[in-house]
């Protein structure tokens, strides 16, 4: 596999848009540091990192609602991931399927 140098941002973290491989719903966003993003390789469940708490978090843990990782795919300035997923469950710590409900 070609080795690829992605863009961080000055905190040392992506965004990752998480969408449903079979429909294409745009379920959530959040963000990934290097680490999460090889532990998302390694296990083929999505990782992310918490702004809020510092850590890292395993995106159905708790909850049970998993993501598959089917693929992942860069932007055309490396700077944002997006991963499509087989989700189990609601991808929204809300209960919904998406965290994208809301119409401004």
């Amino acid at each position: 596999m070609q080795k690829i140098e992605l863009t961080f941002n000055s905190d040392g973290l992506i965004p990752a848009i998480i969408q449903d491989v079979d429909n294409n719903e745009i379920l959530m966003l959040a963000y990934m540091n290097k680490e999460s993003l090889e532990k998302t390789l390694e296990t083929g469940k999505t990782w992310f990192f918490s702004r809020s708490r510092q850590e890292l978090w395993n995106k159905g843990a708790t909850s049970g609602n998993f993501q598959d990782v089917a693929k992942i795919l860069y932007d055309c300035d490396k700077d944002t991931l997006l991963i499509k997923v087989k989700q189990t469950g609601v991808a929204c710590h809300r209960g919904t399927r998406s965290c994208f409900t809301e119409t401004l």
